[in-house]
């Protein structure tokens, strides 16, 4: 089921209405489910490796502490942030100023910055742990299944 971009996010804690949290695609409402959006958020950073792999073990752990907590939602949302380091340092690696468009709408040509590609790299390699680990994968298709 697709994410649900009419529920009323200001108003829902999801950790205590889990059942209106639907997974969506890649990042969906990352920055609108709370209260992980708020927990996760201030930990999210990529403008160096050194940051990058500060912010990415910060929001690993974090996802770990939710597994530990039965909380899947809390998961999911770690998975997003981690997926969006690694896509938004990509989008910064291959576009001055993350700007993938000039300003008549065409693809800009790529100019590589070798140390957001490397804290792309960094993100990548938290978000594969993630999206590959079993426990999740089993959570996620409990999560969908009873939920949508």
């Amino acid at each position: 089921m697709a994410f649900d971009y009419d529920l009323d996010f200001d108003n829902i804690n999801f950790r205590e209405q889990l059942e209106l949290y639907r997974v969506g695609r890649g990042e969906q409402g990352v920055l609108m489910v709370e209260p992980y959006k708020s927990e996760i958020l201030q930990h999210w950073r990529f403008k160096t490796p050194e940051i990058a792999k500060e912010s990415s073990d910060k929001i690993y752990q974090m996802y770990l502490d939710y597994k530990e907590n039965d909380d899947f939602v809390g998961m999911d949302m770690a998975r997003k942030f981690l997926q969006m380091g690694y896509t938004r340092a990509r989008r910064y690696a291959n576009y001055k100023g993350g700007k993938k468009y000039n300003d008549n709408g065409e693809v800009k040509e790529r100019d590589i910055d070798q140390e957001k590609a490397e804290s792309a790299a960094i993100f990548e390699v938290k978000w594969k742990i993630v999206r590959e680990d079993e426990e999740y994968l089993k959570l996620k298709k409990e999560h969908q299944k009873k939920y949508g």
